[in-house]
Formats: structure tokens, C-alpha cells, sequence
């Protein structure tokens, strides 16, 4: 696989909102992000330019609106990051990170039955 575009947390904050909305327009992301952070519209459109740069996002002109699709897909996006992060602080050893997080009581027992049913769902394949 390809490796993806590194994105900021910033613009991975907008990804979110053209994955959950796309088709979408600058004002309608715009909309949404002023509602949940304190950037400015001309912060929010600088962070949507970087993303056309990046490669991560397309638009089209629609009379005088600009209208923005994802050309990543958010699962393939986020299963980078995570192999990232499992190969850089666990030298990819899922065993590890899982262990490191209940033994620091990171994991409440609703999650660790939801590992447990993934994993009988798994062994029973």
C-alpha cells in the first residue's frame, strides 16, 4: 500500500467532517468547525487548501461554491496512523500496547468484553 499524506491534527479535525458530510461545501465545514473549536473561517479555509495540496482532498466548482470530497478513505487513513503508532512505541507487537493498556487500567470492562467478543469472533472463523 501507498503510504498516505502525513495530515495535522488540525486538518485531521476537517477530514472528520468532509468523511461524515461529503459532499461538502467551504461553508458548510466552516459551519460545522466554528461551532466545535475557536478557528477563525480564514484558519479553516487555509487548513482545507492544505489538504487540496496534500492530495487528500478534491473540489469542484459549483456555480460560486467550492464542494469538497475525500480522495483518501477515513479506515485506509486511520489504519496508517495506527500502524504507525503501533510500529513506533510497541515495535508492532499489538501483544505489547494491549498489555501496557490493562495493566494501567486504560481499557474499562466494556471494552475489554468488546476485545473479548472480536477475538471469539475471530477464533471462530
Amino acid at each position: 500500500m501507498t503510504a498516505l499524506p502525513q495530515i495535522s491534527e488540525a486538518e485531521f479535525e476537517v477530514m472528520k467532517i468532509v468523511w461524515k458530510h461529503a459532499p461538502i461545501s467551504t461553508n458548510e465545514i466552516t459551519e460545522k468547525l466554528v461551532q466545535t473549536t475557536t478557528w477563525s473561517p480564514k484558519t479553516i479555509q487555509t487548513l482545507i487548501k492544505r489538504l487540496v495540496t496534500k492530495g487528500v482532498l478534491s473540489y469542484e466548482k459549483q456555480s460560486r461554491v467550492f464542494v469538497y470530497t475525500p480522495l483518501v478513505k477515513e479506515n485506509e487513513y486511520i489504519g496508517q496512523e495506527s500502524s504507525s503508532f503501533l510500529n513506533r512505541y510497541y515495535g508492532g507487537d499489538i501483544t505489547a500496547m494491549l498489555s501496557a493498556y490493562i495493566e494501567n487500567d486504560q481499557l474499562s470492562e466494556t471494552e475489554i468484553e468488546h476485545l473479548r467478543s472480536l477475538l471469539a469472533k475471530k477464533q471462530n472463523k
